[in-house]
């Protein structure tokens, strides 16, 4: 059977005011007709500009783009800001060198994940954590009781440039930078056509690249912008919405707070715990994790006949074993793709089961570890 691409079908979209949910500075440098903007973070973010993400796909994965994405730092300093993120993470922060990054996960006191993101330390007692959606200055407020430690919104705006060019485009951008000191998850202040950003080698696509953090309402977000595309016209750069970035996470196996993980799941039945350090003295929900089943329930799924769009239900011996998360299609992989979680534990990688679309039909899909290749993640390292 032929697979439908219904590209459109895996969201309803509704007109909503703008009130109290924050614009984008670089709105204007993509709006069009078809933009469907989302929420995150208390902030919309263009998550399609086109009816077919397919091109701007193959253009991330061959050329380059930029995204304006919704990601939302958070800055804790002070004195006491290091035993601070100590008890809030659940793995070590005080090795972590001065422009450096690290992913890290906080949990509730009961396991359950209620954040992920990117930490980077500043200076010795500054740090930057870029965080999902959800509102986790709330979380860190109520833990800095009677320590030295300040905790603000630095209104700092993401775009991550991501692709095999993104690099190609930096050295552009700042010719004075050495590209091949610019290590994974290392972190520099460079200069752009004469302002200073804050950049990153990290991303949210399994690509090569790079994200560029502002430093706040002052910045000149179109200068930015368009001198960047500029710079990038030699290597095909391009912009869209979120959803080709989209297929790109799910085929190298990252995980969105809130669509496959929430509060309810602890960090390994998600596939996350190597970023639990157990051996750590203390952390929030350490006590829990100890006791905790340390098997995983989130695995990725294929399907030659579907797009395993997020709430369809997976079947073994005519028994609902467990949802999907998200889905879509994979150009590359020419089939449909997803994240499915179980309800209970069990031998699930490589078993063929069965997938229930909204009519009721039934489709084979087979079960796999992710991700979905690169599983040494050597193309965002820009190791060949």
């Amino acid at each position: 059977m032929m697979i439908k691409k219904n590209y459109g079908t895996s969201h309803n979209t509704f007109v909503v005011s703008s009130k109290r949910i924050e614009l984008s500075p670089y709105i204007n440098k993509y709006y069009n007709k078809n933009t469907i903007f989302g929420i995150s973070a208390k902030r919309f973010y263009p998550l399609s500009t086109e009816i077919d993400p397919t091109a701007s796909y193959w253009n991330l994965k061959k050329n380059v783009m930029i995204y304006d994405v919704p990601e939302k730092p958070i800055e804790i300093s002070g004195p006491d800001s290091l035993k601070l993120l100590e008890n809030i993470f659940t793995r070590n922060i005080y090795d972590l060198k001065i422009k450096r990054a690290r992913y890290v996960i906080s949990c509730n006191h009961d396991g359950g994940i209620i954040m992920d993101g990117i930490l980077i330390r500043l200076t010795l007692k500054k740090f930057w954590y870029i965080h999902a959606d959800g509102d986790f200055e709330t979380w860190l407020l109520a833990h800095s009781k009677d320590l030295k430690v300040k905790i603000r919104d630095p209104k700092s705006w993401v775009v991550q440039v991501q692709g095999p060019n993104a690099l190609k485009v930096l050295k552009e951008c700042v010719p004075e930078m050495d590209i091949k000191k610019f290590k994974y998850f290392t972190c520099k202040t460079l200069n752009f056509d004469g302002q200073k950003f804050l950049v990153s080698r990290t991303g949210w696509t399994g690509e090569l690249g790079f994200e560029i953090y502002s430093n706040g309402p002052k910045d000149d977000y179109h200068r930015l912008w368009d001198y960047i595309m500029e710079k990038g016209k030699p290597y095909k750069i391009k912009t869209s919405g979120l959803d080709s970035m989209g297929i790109r996470r799910i085929e190298a196996g990252i995980l969105d707070y809130g669509t496959d993980m929430n509060r309810f799941n602890n960090p390994f039945e998600v596939g996350l715990g190597s970023y639990v350090d157990l051996s750590k003295n203390n952390f929030i929900g350490k006590t829990s994790l100890l006791k905790s089943n340390k098997k995983i329930k989130l695995f990725g799924i294929t399907s030659e006949n579907i797009i395993p769009f997020s709430g369809l239900e997976i079947y073994y011996k005519k028994k609902m074993v467990g949802k999907t998360t998200v889905g879509a299609f994979s150009p590359y992989l020419n089939k449909g793709i997803g994240y499915v979680l179980f309800n209970y534990n069990s031998n699930w990688e490589e078993k063929t089961l069965s997938i229930r679309d909204k009519e009721n039909n039934f489709y084979d899909c087979k079960i796999i570890s992710l991700p979905f290749y690169d599983k040494l993640k050597k193309i965002p390292r820009g190791i060949n």
